[in-house]
């Protein structure tokens, strides 16, 4: 089974997000076919979470997207790991949402 292209999953997080009446943006679009998806969750506490793609696995879905906590820090500190990510792959997508409870809803 073929991956899901990048701009149509995240157009679905975001509506499905928006629809659970959570704050979610676009901050960053990225390659449309096959970029990798960022997420970046804001507690609204001083603290934040970034969650990144998480290596395949034997045991998922073919095409399956699968993301991983990447790092829990303070909003500052993860934005600087997303600036050295975008460094690293300028074609990455950046979604942030705004969710005290810290929950991405990626699973």
């Amino acid at each position: 089974m073929a991956r899901l292209r990048s701009d149509f999953w995240v157009s679905a997080y975001l509506r499905q997000r928006a629809a659970a009446g959570v704050v979610a943006v676009l901050r960053r679009r990225g390659s449309p076919e096959a970029g990798a998806i960022f997420i970046k969750v804001d507690r609204l506490d001083g603290s934040a979470r970034l969650y990144a793609p998480a290596p395949p696995s034997l045991d998922g879905a073919p095409g399956e997207r699968r993301f991983e906590l990447a790092l829990e820090a303070d909003p500052g500190t993860v934005e600087d790991r997303v600036t050295r990510e975008i460094r690293f792959d300028g074609d990455l997508w950046l979604v942030e949402v705004e969710d005290p409870g810290g929950d991405p809803a990626l699973g």
